[in-house]
């Protein structure tokens, strides 16, 4: 006789910190859960449903038979089969009756936990005793806010279900692991109702200091921090008293709530997003805790927490597997302390550093910078220049060119001068277009071929040669450009503007007034965007004008269909869509980032949309109006400089005026293609990470950005030859946070922070500015006062305003729109030939650029002063981070916009 809720004397459930819930009964994350409610932690309450029930409930009825006769016909080496036989399994599981004793158990321990509408989490926990080489990777499904006995035994059925999903039956098959020999636990607790919630280490997994806890934090559930949905506080905490050493607030745009059904992610509402969530009196006791569970496991922890009504909770507790090796104790992170390559080396953030603002991810370090380190050597060779074995490092996870030269290198350099300047160059200077057109068609050319390439039937290795060929042809295309177009543009307007100042008189326009108006990618993508957006308002035919209304979101959802209801012609909603994915095919491959691990605007058009919404306002000024006014002022000059009397001087101005104005919009061209093949590697390594997912090794497809190119490819050497590839998992979750921590980090310009001379040029900042002072590099001329509105990345490109001033790290082509509503820019990173100076000159706005702590000393909603002239960024007084909003409108006189 079987005593009711047991299985063959083994329970089928058991209250949570219950003695008995050992890892083969309730698997590891109920074993944890038990371990840290029996030690007297804040765990909230709940029970396990033991794998026990899992055996009983696939006994019954012979269902147990026909699970395994469905996955006896999944093939190893054929994932289609494994979706047969997960549909085939999925519709069994949901037709099985729940047997009466299980259902008993359950609702006993349901009932025990405050009443019959109490909402819990239901979570699988595996056992990795039953599958030693793969702990059911990836198959934790989670259901969260699950109300009433016959919702949680629903939750409870596809919990079990989840064991047989494709992507786990495909490993099993690869594994040679009999089918008959998995079970799976559930643990089923009360939800906490999380005012906030995150993630902890209690290592700093940047550094491996274990003197250090790092906590991620973000409002609501945690889902969003554990979907990479939102961009969370990071602190930095020492564990010997709890105080905060470092914190850097996020943009917490999304949060996870409870709905009636279930959770879904809305919006945070302004007033909290760029607000601290944690007060340092929730830090500090939630560091307490993190330490007395270290302390209870004997190693480093990733521990999710919540937070409600100002209680800590503990949701899930596991260790962290690698770490850095550190000594102990706390390890600040100032740049001037950054690890060095040399003991004495000189490193500097330039050229392609302007195109990455970020911290690389480990894939693009490793198959992205040999890349560009080999194409800038093989340059260098080609102009007969001397250069380091390793030109390139990455430091802190940020790109540096090494500038230490040898006594032995400047000798050389010196001596290959003459002939460089003399021959090399002019000739370099004269074929830069001709050149940059060839390499163009090379690029666009292996882009095509890998494009056109089956991807899902190509083996894995050969996936990962045509990602390989198109990062290495786009080093060199970017060689190309930085050894041609880029030097002919800044070369051509330097001498321009050299030699006009010898002509120019008091009333004459500046030379920037020549340079102007020219047509490009980016200003293309404007126009093009502009375009789209009067096609829609006339095809509006509520003269209220509702679409002016619409918000960024809003359009993409009419964009994909999800708003195919709403009031209007539903085939103009067709039409829209259709205009809004050709806009993306001719403009959607210009990256945000350079690094491949970063979607791009056909991937990712939310930033699209938003320029879009506000092109529907009416506000935005006409950018062919703005190109004709500028163009139109340059000819002018022009014919005012071709009035002058005849001359050396005028002959040379306008030989070299003809040269600048051919050589301008070039360069924007060039740069706006650098990410050309872009796309397609990224389609290529996401249809390896695909094959990754279902074989366990990583949770989600984009997690192939996160392996380094070694791992890849031995990880796709293994598929191929239908073998495990390594279980990344935990490493790929300690990367993350090693990169929220650098990204916390503003790299500095130089390292070390001072004295990087060469060839007698200090690169460093004095830093003799007054506090209140930003100095950075003239980049556009002018002068305004307004709103600073500091902008990380394009998943904040909806958060600025018209008026505000531009605040970033860097800008490439594709922050072009943010630019139609900036009253001025300033960057950490740039020079008066960078793309945010080009830009910025064509929209007529005031630019400082290359202030190197501009995202790091100034706040949203401050009031500062943007001097184009001066290359200046000055606080108001009244405006020291007291995170007023003044009116955006409200601009000082002088600001050159029309």
């Amino acid at each position: 006789m079987v005593t009711p809720g047991r299985q063959d004397g083994e329970p089928l459930v058991l209250v949570l910190d219950d003695a008995a819930a050992e890892l083969e009964r309730v698997g590891g994350k109920g074993a944890s859960l038990a371990r840290m409610a029996a030690a007297k932690f804040p765990v909230p309450p709940g029970f396990h449903v033991t794998t026990a029930a899992y055996r009983r409930f696939v006994a019954a009825q012979g269902l147990q038979e026909k699970i395994l006769l469905a996955a006896a016909a999944a093939s190893p080496d054929e994932p289609a089969t494994w979706e047969a036989a997960a549909r085939e399994i999925a519709d069994l599981f949901a037709a099985q009756p729940m047997p009466q004793a299980i259902a008993q158990a359950v609702a006993g321990d349901y009932g025990q936990l405050g009443g019959q509408d109490v909402a819990v989490a239901v979570r699988s926990s595996a056992t990795a005793e039953d599958l030693p080489d793969m702990s059911f990777a990836g198959q934790q499904d989670t259901y969260l806010n699950i109300r009433g006995e016959s919702d949680v035994l629903a939750a409870v059925k596809r919990c079990w279900a989840s064991l047989w999903t494709a992507r786990a039956i495909g490993y099993r098959a690869r594994q040679g692991v009999a089918h008959d020999d998995v079970a799976l636990a559930v643990v089923v607790q009360e939800l906490v109702p999380a005012d906030a919630a995150g993630v902890l280490f209690t290592a700093n997994p940047m550094t491996g200091d274990r003197g250090q806890v790092m906590v991620n934090a973000a409002w609501g559930l945690g889902e969003s921090i554990v979907g990479g949905q939102v961009t969370p506080d990071m602190l930095l905490v020492a564990k010997a008293d709890g105080a905060i050493v470092q914190q850097e607030i996020g943009d917490k745009r999304l949060m996870t709530v409870r709905t009636a059904e279930g959770t879904h992610e809305e919006p945070v509402p302004e007033r909290l997003r760029d607000q601290p969530v944690l007060r340092p009196g929730d830090v500090a006791e939630l560091t307490r805790i993190a330490v007395r569970i270290e302390q209870l496991y004997g190693q480093p922890m990733d521990i999710e927490w919540a937070v409600h009504d100002g209680r800590p909770y503990i949701v899930q507790a596991r260790p962290i597997t690698a770490l850095p090796d550190a000594a102990p104790g706390p390890r600040p992170l100032p740049a001037e302390e950054w690890e060095l390559p040399g003991p004495n080396g000189k490193y500097i953030r330039g050229s392609v550093a302007e195109l990455l603002p970020d911290p690389l991810s480990p894939l693009f370090t490793t198959l992205g910078i040999p890349a560009w380190e080999k194409a800038t050597i093989d340059h260098y060779r080609a102009i007969g220049l001397p250069v380091l074995d390793h030109p390139i490092r990455v430091i802190n996870g940020y790109l540096y060119y090494d500038i230490s030269y040898t006594a032995g290198i400047l000798t050389r350099m010196a001596l290959a001068q003459p002939r460089f300047l003399a021959v090399t160059l002019p000739r370099s200077l004269r074929t830069a277009e001709s050149r940059w057109r060839e390499a163009h068609t090379r690029y666009a050319e292996l882009d095509a071929r890998w494009r056109d390439t089956d991807a899902s039937s190509a083996p894995a290795v050969r996936l990962l040669d045509g990602a390989r060929e198109l990062v290495d042809e786009a080093a060199r295309y970017y060689l190309v450009i930085q050894g041609g177009v880029l030097p002919a543009a800044y070369t051509s307007e330097s001498m321009f503007t050299a030699v006009y100042k010898l002509l120019k008189r008091r009333d004459d326009p500046s030379a920037t007034t020549f340079l102007l108006g020219s047509d490009s990618k980016p200003v293309r993508a404007e126009q093009a965007l502009y375009d789209l957006a009067r096609w829609l308002r006339q095809r509006s035919c509520d003269h209220d004008d509702p679409l002016a209304k619409l918000s960024g979101p809003e359009l993409l959802a009419l964009v994909d269909g999800a708003g195919a209801s709403a009031d209007g012609d539903a085939e103009t909603w067709r039409e829209l869509a259709d205009r809004f994915a050709a806009h993306l095919s001719a403009f959607g491959d210009t990256v945000y980032d350079l690094d491949f691990a970063k979607p791009l605007p056909a991937e990712e058009p939310a930033p699209v949309a938003q320029a879009l919404a506000f092109f529907l306002t009416g506000s935005a000024p006409d950018p062919y109006e703005r190109q004709r006014t500028t163009a139109e002022a340059g000819n002018r000059a022009e014919r005012r400089l071709a009035a002058r009397r005849p001359g050396v001087r005028r002959w040379a101005a306008t030989k070299l005026l003809r040269w600048a104005r051919r050589m301008a919009p070039l360069r924007e061209d060039a740069l706006a293609d650098v990410g050309l093949g872009w796309l397609t590697v990224r389609r290529l390594l996401r249809q390896v990470g695909q094959r990754l997912v279902i074989a366990g090794s990583i949770e989600a497809v984009d997690d192939v950005f996160w392996l380094r190119y070694d791992e890849l490819a031995a990880a796709a050497a293994a598929l191929d030859a239908g073998q495990a590839p390594h279980d990344a998992r935990d490493a790929v979750v300690e990367r993350r946070a090693t990169w929220r921590a650098q990204r916390a980090v503003t790299p500095p310009h130089t390292l070390p922070a001072t004295g990087a001379k060469v060839l007698g040029i200090d690169f460093a900042r004095s830093g003799s500015a007054p506090s209140d002072v930003l100095q950075g590099t003239p980049g556009s001329p002018g002068r305004v006062s307004a709103p600073a509105r500091v902008i990380h990345g394009p998943a904040e490109f909806d958060r600025m305003r018209p008026g505000d001033v531009l605040v970033t790290k860097i800008t490439t082509p594709a922050w072009t729109p943010l630019f139609a509503l900036a009253s001025g820019v300033v960057t950490d990173v740039g020079g008066p030939l960078s793309h945010s100076s080009i830009v910025a000159r064509e929209y007529r706005i005031p630019a400082v650029l290359g202030t190197h702590a501009a995202t790091e000393r100034l706040h949203d909603g401050q009031r500062i002063t943007v001097d184009g002239d001066a290359g200046t960024v000055t606080v108001a007084p009244d405006h020291h981070g007291d995170g007023r909003m003044p009116d955006p409108t409200d601009r000082e006189e002088g600001d050159q916009r029309p």
